[in-house]
């Protein structure tokens, strides 16, 4: 009989646990913070969009946020300048590597900063490099 008894206890504990697993709870949110590239920019100030490549290494679809758990993240990004400004060889237009400190609860805008201060020809990578350009309190919760 005791044995019996204890393993009716065994299933319904099991079965419990299993139920708690499947509930939403808040311990399954984790804080985050987001990087978005999807706010129209002002051009007069020599900023524009950029499409997201790779995340932390990771090649990716680009899309207009990402939310991200607290740390240094890595994107790769490639301009999108259309400035009739920019005289540069489409092969000298390369993707650049730069780091973003998310913290919790936080938006960064990234985009293209065109350096407008020098005449870039030719092969010059130097008349662009990624920035954030705004950054915003932002509530952000993710699933784990």
């Amino acid at each position: 009989m005791y044995l019996h008894s204890s393993w009716r206890i065994s299933v319904v504990v099991v079965a419990a646990l299993a139920l708690h697993g499947c509930a939403s709870s808040p311990d399954e949110m984790v804080e985050c913070g987001t990087v978005s590239s999807y706010l129209p920019l002002d051009n007069s100030a020599n900023l524009y969009r950029v499409v997201v490549t790779h995340l932390d290494g990771v090649p990716v679809i680009s899309k207009p946020n990402y939310l991200l758990s607290p740390g240094q993240h890595e994107f790769t990004v490639a301009e999108l300048i259309n400035s009739p400004a920019l005289k540069v060889s489409l092969s000298a237009r390369k993707v650049k590597v730069f780091m973003v400190d998310v913290a919790v609860n936080q938006r960064y805008h990234i985009a293209a900063q065109f350096n407008t201060d020098k005449i870039y020809i030719g092969q010059n990578q130097g008349y662009w490099q990624p920035v954030i350009w705004q950054t915003e309190s932002h509530q952000c919760e993710m699933k784990q």
